[in-house]
């Protein structure tokens, strides 16, 4: 794991100069946070979008580092728990002394680390994979300082996804079954406000709660609604475990999946042959440069395809904060916060991903120049409230293998938005 470059002192020095020059060092040196998913509900995704965070940073690192110094990467694990997760980040802040928070796999997470940690202490926070409005809404109502970034698209965007591929699949009375929280309470109603928008119905919602041993009496309710169709918003874990028990009851192969449910584990866990029918929805990964060498070098780090929820926009999260560490003038919070969108200058040079994309914007920064980072998600901007709009896309299981059935561009999602009018 990267580490951090700390500046050498004379053996002859006084304590005193030897801890003003620890920290010196530790002011002048870069130390990047990470609050991920390891391990529970959402473990078996978490792992590998940490891998794609490291792998950014261990870029980075070769490309020169980040104001002289090999960058660290501190990653602490959440355990799919917004309290553990808190915690984490406090540890973070509090003792290792972090400059910025990148991560946060589940929308509870990210609601608090944001309200309780990164506001406070004035701490760039930027999320991989929390999608929840919650979050707009504060930054609407001026509660975030200006802290808080995602580089991925809102629960709308996914939300929107959901309803127009229930409308072209031709279901008629689809009942949507979400995990009852902050993530599954964002989509959901949303979900079935977009696909009666678009002239649809929907039979019904149906919550449950995480971590059930068992979800056959949530099923049950849902298969009484006679549905032809679900739309299945969950987290791999447990939504491996609702899809085993609608298919042991005699449920539909007519099914939609969320994003976190696009993984090989899931596909495995399931079985291929309960879902030749189904398809699901994730962020569309970007064509271009940039995005190919993510995947190339994805697969060359850790032997396994760039396929998967949060891979592309954790690898931007890490790769553009770090950009935006060099960019600020001072390593303290508004600097960095600022710097952070400095990095998308419109006017800039062009930068991407990987070694050699990441060290000419390194580079171009050290030279005084300004940038527009192209990420492996493809272009993005944060807007007034650290959010973004993307690509989309609808995928399904074909030969053993998750491919892309249907692409979403940034205008069509856009236009899609305006339609509906959430």
């Amino acid at each position: 794991m990267p580490k951090l470059r700390r500046l050498a002192v004379p053996a002859a020095a006084s304590l005193l100069a030897l801890a003003c020059g620890q920290a010196a060092a530790q002011q002048d040196c870069p130390k990047l946070g990470g609050v991920l998913a390891l391990t529970g509900a959402q473990g078996a995704i978490g792992k590998v979008i940490a891998d794609a965070g490291t792998l950014a940073v261990e870029h980075v690192n070769k490309a020169g580092g980040v104001k002289g110094c090999q960058v660290e990467f501190v990653v602490r694990d959440d355990t799919s728990q917004p309290s553990v997760g808190l915690d984490a980040a406090r540890f973070l802040v509090d003792v290792q002394k972090v400059n910025a928070i990148v991560g946060l796999v589940g929308s509870g997470t990210a609601l608090q680390v944001v309200n309780s940690v990164s506001v406070p202490n004035k701490i760039p926070t930027v999320a991989c994979c929390a999608v929840t409005p919650a979050l707009t809404k504060l930054a609407e109502e001026g509660k975030t300082g200006g802290y808080f970034f995602r580089t991925i698209p809102v629960a709308r965007s996914t939300a929107l996804v959901h309803a127009v591929t229930a409308i072209d699949k031709g279901y008629k009375k689809p009942v949507i079954m979400y995990i009852n929280n902050d993530f599954g309470n964002g989509v959901a109603p949303d979900t079935k406000r977009a696909i009666e928008k678009l002239g649809g119905s929907v039979a019904g919602l149906v919550p449950y709660a995480e971590n059930q041993p068992s979800y056959r009496s949530d099923v049950q309710k849902a298969l009484a609604m006679n549905p032809d169709a679900l739309i299945l918003i969950g987290l791999s874990q447990d939504g491996t475990a609702v899809l085993r028990d609608w298919f042991a009851l005699g449920g539909t192969q007519n099914v939609i999946l969320h994003n976190t449910m696009r993984s090989p584990d899931v596909l495995k866990n399931v079985g291929e042959k309960f879902l030749e029918k189904a398809v699901g929805i994730d962020n569309a990964p970007a064509s271009g440069p940039s995005a190919e060498a993510f995947s190339r070098d994805f697969q060359a780090a850790y032997n396994r395809p760039a396929v998967g929820p949060g891979l592309q926009t954790m690898y931007d999260a890490a790769a553009i904060t770090l950009l935006a560490m060099q960019a600020a003038p001072k390593l303290d919070g508004p600097s960095i916060r600022d710097a952070l969108r400095a990095v998308q200058d419109p006017q800039g040079e062009v930068v991407g991903t990987g070694v050699e994309g990441l060290k000419k914007g390194l580079d171009a920064l050290k030279a005084g120049k300004k940038i527009r980072y192209v990420g492996a998600t493809g272009p993005f901007t944060f807007d007034k409230n650290g959010d973004v709009i993307g690509p989309m896309l609808v995928w399904k299981v074909q030969g053993g293998n998750i491919v892309t059935e249907r692409t979403f561009t940034t205008e069509e999602m856009q236009a899609i938005e305006k339609k509906v009018g959430l």
